[in-house]
């Protein structure tokens, strides 16, 4: 390396320009190239999957209308009071969503690394992103077959299509993010990644409220629409079934630039079987040799901590909102379509900071303002704001939204889904600042690893916190203390860039 290297160029250039780069430097172009559309568009055709059937669409529906009924309709809570049998119900659909998590984890966390580790010595990978992507979209189309009152797939049968679905989404986001220092210059990649995550979001946005006004909104009201469209029927919570079909016709229309423009550096001949082998001994091999490279093995872990108390809060973010402000259902995807808007805006909030602050100190920007955006929404009840200091008061008149609080809670929200989305987009960049470029794959299979490896923690804080207190607000405020113990322990990762990713 030469001397105007180390002295004036970035980290981030330093680590992806390693020895023998798959493209060379001077041949990559901007963020706005092909290849880097390219790659950005894979997170605009597969993210509205994780967005509309994991998190705020299509899993609510199987905890409550499917999982929750069913249990209901086999008798399992004979004898309880009807509010209590209502309570155990949702916790029954709750558990047995969260099983489904669980087990997916489980085998990504298993597998993902040996996949990343693959990659770095096998075949061409479009290949494997079209097997992974295909299975994904075949099974998200199953989903409309998860009917209420005992139709359609049996429970176990639509638990099983979930899982599936969920680790080809993991093996796809691995392949991916491996492929990202291919696609542009090194010192516009974080602006790639922030690209990809923007875009995703708009999307999942869009298809939201497609759902909302041309399907749920006509059927309960007879707005925008008389009907909803295409006769739709909502008394089969067939909108909310359409989630994981929608999410499919979308990723089968827009995934094809990305297949078309994004490089392959794959080894062409290059044997798969020879690659797992030996995929799986360097992957040992780079375990025990984790001396070596302790500052990628300390920002993982410190990843682990803090992605774990993001995962948790978005996920059970619309649970707390239904507990303790009483929103209803339209109000909840009001709020996740709010969300998803400055998400969006987050992506591109988290490569400016570090373009701006270097990505180390954006990572702990966004942590910090997370800790604030978690006590400040902690602060908000159906009577008050800012802890009892300010008495919440109607504003409008009907249902949705109708006071102070709501809107408080919505503004504070988007600074929620701003920094978590900003996080996200800035640990990748960090991954790719420091990892070794010979050993990318394998490095993002440990960040995945590293994302799911602690997947319980958060709730179970949470959990264990609420009964203890019988308090939600408690039990969510333990996820704070994940966030600051994130942020202590990146303070100790050695990041060779000086101020600004230029």
């Amino acid at each position: 390396m030469s001397e105007s290297t180390s002295a004036g160029r970035p980290a981030m250039a330093d680590a992806v320009d390693g020895d023998e780069p798959h493209i060379p430097p001077h041949k990559r172009g901007g963020a706005w190239n092909k290849p880097a559309i390219g790659w950005a568009m894979f997170e605009f055709a597969r993210n509205p999957y994780y967005l509309l059937v994991i998190i705020y669409i299509f899993a609510p529906y199987l905890a409550q209308e499917v999982v929750a009924a069913n249990a209901v309709a086999e008798g399992l809570f004979d004898g309880m009071g009807e509010a209590e049998a209502a309570a155990a119900a949702s916790a029954h659909g709750q558990a047995f969503v969260a099983a489904v998590t669980k087990y997916s984890g489980y085998f990504a966390a298993l597998t993902a690394p040996i996949l990343g580790a693959s990659l770095d010595r096998g075949g061409p990978r479009k290949p494997v992103v079209a097997i992974v992507l295909g299975l994904l979209g075949l099974f998200s189309a199953a989903l409309w077959w998860a009917k209420p009152d005992g139709e359609g797939l049996p429970i176990v049968m639509i638990g099983a299509v979930m899982v599936v679905a969920y680790i080809c989404f993991t093996y796809s986001e691995v392949i991916h993010n491996a492929m990202l220092s291919d696609v542009a210059r090194p010192n516009v990649l974080p602006q790639v990644s922030g690209n990809g995550l923007a875009m995703g979001n708009f999307a999942a946005t869009f298809l939201m409220i497609v759902i909302i006004l041309c399907f749920a909104l006509p059927g309960m009201i007879g707005w925008p629409f008389s009907a909803p469209l295409f006769g739709i029927n909502i008394e089969q919570h067939e909108h909310e079934r359409l989630a994981g079909p929608l999410a499919a016709i979308w990723l089968a229309i827009f995934i094809w630039p990305f297949f078309l423009w994004c490089p392959d550096t794959g080894r062409k001949g290059a044997s798969w079987v020879r690659a797992f082998r030996d995929g799986v001994a360097g992957l040992l091999n780079t375990l025990k040799r984790a001396r070596d490279y302790k500052e990628v093995l300390k920002f993982l872990f410190a990843r682990m901590i803090y992605a774990d108390g993001t995962s948790a809060l978005m996920a059970l973010g619309a649970v707390y909102v239904t507990g303790v402000l009483g929103w209803n259902i339209v109000e909840r995807v009001g709020y996740a379509i709010w969300l998803s808007i400055f998400a969006g805006l987050g992506g591109l909030l988290g490569g400016l900071l570090d373009r701006t602050f270097g990505i180390k100190r954006a990572i702990m920007i966004e942590l910090t303002m997370l800790i604030i955006i978690l006590f400040l929404l902690l602060s908000i009840t159906q009577e008050s704001l800012f802890y009892g200091l300010v008495p919440s008061v109607q504003v409008l008149d009907g249902t949705i939204y109708s006071h102070l609080h709501d809107w408080f809670y919505l503004l504070i929200g988007a600074g929620a889904g701003t920094f978590v989305t900003a996080l996200l987009s800035s640990s990748r960049s960090m991954l790719v600042a420091i990892a070794p470029k010979k050993m990318i794959g394998e490095f993002f299979g440990l960040y995945a690893i590293a994302g799911t490896v602690t997947v319980w923690l958060g709730p179970m804080l949470i959990e264990h916190f609420t009964l203890a207190f019988n308090s939600q607000r408690i039990g969510m405020a333990t996820l704070s203390s994940l966030f600051f113990l994130g942020l202590i322990f990146i303070t100790f990762v050695k990041y060779r860039k000086g101020d600004a990713v230029d």
